[in-house]
């Protein structure tokens, strides 16, 4: 499983790049009075507005290259599957970060965003954007057609709300509280829209950090100790292209376009989100799952994992041209996928424990004998950032005669099973997961590490409790992997801030000064030079600990998809890391729904006759 994580909440499009995430009526809160967000809601004349500094050099960006095709169609409903229906529809606080989040977050907007080829700005809910001389600060102009959900106009005070909002003791999300505590000073009004955005202090990539999203004050009002409860499942206005119509609790959440989204026209955002809705079913079951999609009663289907590709995809439907296949291969950041160890399980407070769990790991062979050698070994946990990665780091690989001296030294000996034994204590680990499609893969791995006198136990959980028991530091091993971000972000996952505390990130409990040394100065620095240095040396550290196995990376996305949805001639963006993301508003709503095409397929299969057989292999972005 892939989660996002707890980014920094820009309205995580694609500057904080969650990648982390919850599976998806809504009545009007009373407008705020007294103190607190009260404050923030009030008439125009008891507004103060700041003089905005002289000589600011505006910035924008209408020329970089339009990633759309000018043949999109609108209409028709895309038809995708959820394994899970999610806990809550918040997006902060109490069980809000599952699998299903992203798709709530993608539908708000953030100032600006990153071009998915270009990597410039490009704009979103401002137009224009300014970079102040103190190095801390933002300037940005609002886009006056941006407007929420219920039509309310999208103002600076949305900004100062958000600010607010996040800073509150309500929301019962501590790293939040902290975070746009320590993190950002302040939001300063210069008239409804323009608005700056400060640091407490300098970055080196400050428009990664500051380009945040608003919040509707005018929805939520002043906040009380009963929001969690209040708003668990209630649909927040947004700024995005879609929003939530209609739900059925552990039965699906669908989506409806605005037909009248005020960025439809926009540049970036023409001739994108083209589906009239988007639904996602509760399917449980993977194979029940590839059931549906046979039937066409889900449209797309990921054939990322071999034996869909391969063998399952061996079949008349793929022959006869009604379902496409494709694998596009993209170029970017790589998940930190693997298993993560519970450094605060008493077994693996040893190093030398930890390095012979990761020997006994017998990677290379799933992903020959499993995998059929379609997937690759994830060197470590930051892989793929360019300059910020040190590609000296390999994994430690399989190796028997290194378990057995690392443990002899650690004070281990081979019990009567063949199981490491210390006294009373034997060497068996629990390795919590959330798929039944991995279940193949550790099963291989169960069988080598009992060879090298390690007991798996494998723990399987539906998505949603797995990442539960993973947030609050109840497992003892957890298979699993993180999103990523365009720079490498360590103080989530492994600062001793975020140790030995539930829900928060740092899932294998690292408490090492060494490295909250070197992460303090990283995130202080702002020098590219510096931060690169840096950056390899948290990396070295971070692996030195143990507590990461890396695992498998694959630098593509592959698909099967019926001939009725069609993608763009380019197929995808160098970032596309699912070429059917409805919502994305970077990656997102490339693709179109023919409907008369699916009208001819239809009666094709009624009546036997068939298409042209179509795989497409796109290695435009394939990394050599």
């Amino acid at each position: 499983m892939i989660f996002n994580r707890l980014w920094v909440w820009v309205w995580v499009a694609f500057l904080v790049f969650p990648v982390g995430c919850a599976d998806t009526d809504r009545e009007e809160p009373a407008r705020a009075t007294g103190s607190g967000a009260g404050n923030i809601i009030m008439q125009k004349s008891e507004r103060d507005y700041a003089v905005l500094p002289e000589n600011i050099q505006w910035l924008t960006n209408e020329g970089d290259p339009v990633f759309s095709s000018e043949k999109a169609k609108k209409g028709g409903t895309l038809h995708l599957s959820i394994s899970s229906f999610p806990m809550t529809f918040r997006v902060v606080g109490p069980d809000s970060n599952g699998s299903f989040r992203s798709a709530i977050l993608d539908n708000q907007l953030s100032l600006i965003n990153i071009h998915p080829d270009t990597g410039h700005i490009l704009p979103e809910l401002a137009t224009h954007w300014a970079f102040g001389d103190d190095k801390k600060t933002m300037y940005f102009k609002l886009d006056r057609d941006a407007q929420w959900s219920d039509k309310k106009p999208v103002t600076a005070w949305d900004y100062v709300y958000a600010l607010e909002f996040m800073r509150s003791g309500h929301i019962i999300a501590p790293w939040y509280n902290d975070y746009y505590t320590k993190e950002i000073e302040t939001i300063i009004v210069y008239d409804d829209y323009t608005i700056g955005v400060r640091s407490t202090k300098t970055e080196p990539d400050l428009h990664l950090k500051l380009g945040m999203g608003p919040l509707p004050a005018h929805y939520f009002g002043q906040l009380d100790e009963g929001f969690v409860q209040a708003y668990n499942w209630k649909i927040v206005p947004s700024t995005g292209p879609y929003e939530i119509s209609e739900f059925k609790k552990g039965r699906f959440v669908k989506f409806r376009r605005k037909q009248d989204w005020w960025a439809r026209d926009k540049r970036y955002q023409k001739n994108r989100f083209n589906v009239d809705f988007v639904v996602f079913d509760v399917i449980r079951d993977p194979n029940m799952e590839w059931e549906y999609f046979k039937k066409g009663l889900i449209d797309v289907f990921s054939l990322t994992i071999p034996k869909y590709w391969h063998q399952k995809s061996d079949q008349v439907l793929f022959h006869n041209g009604y379902i496409h296949k494709i694998r596009f291969f993209n170029d970017m950041e790589r998940s930190a996928q693997g298993i993560f160890l519970n450094q605060d399980k008493e077994i693996f407070k040893d190093r030398r424990v930890c390095y012979a769990f990761a020997h006994a790991m017998a990677i290379e062979k799933v992903i020959a004998r499993v995998l059929q050698n379609d997937y690759f070994r994830l060197p470590q946990a930051f892989s793929g950032y360019g300059d910020y990665t040190d590609y000296g780091i390999k994994p430690r690989l399989y190796d028997i005669g290194k378990v057995e001296a690392l443990m002899t030294g650690a004070g281990w000996k081979r019990g009567n099973e063949g199981i490491w034994q210390k006294g009373n204590d034997r060497f068996s680990v629990q390795i919590t997961y959330g798929s039944d499609e991995h279940t193949s893969r550790l099963v291989v791995l169960r069988e080598e590490a009992l060879k090298a006198g390690i007991d798996l136990v494998l723990d399987k959980l539906d998505p949603t409790a797995m990442f539960k028991k993973i947030l609050e530091k109840k497992h003892d091993a957890a298979s699993m992997g993180w999103s990523t971000n365009i720079r490498p972000s360590y103080w989530q996952g492994w600062h001793s801030d975020n140790a030995h505390k539930p829900q928060t990130n740092n899932i294998t409990n690292t408490d090492d000064p060494k490295l909250d040394e070197l992460i303090d100065q990283y995130r202080a620095s702002l020098k590219e030079e510096e931060r690169i240095r840096l950056s390899k040396k948290i990396q070295q550290i971070i692996h030195e600990t143990g507590a990461f196995v890396p695992s498998f990376m694959v630098p593509y996305v592959r698909h099967g998809f019926w001939r009725w949805v069609e993608l763009p001639d380019f197929h995808g963006t160098r970032r596309s890391d699912n070429l059917f993301d409805p919502f994305s508003s970077t990656i997102g709503g490339l693709f179109w729904i023919d409907r008369d095409k699916k009208e001819e397929t239809l009666k094709a299969m009624k009546q036997g006759d068939s298409f042209p057989s179509i795989t497409v292999m796109d290695e435009r972005f394939k990394v050599e």
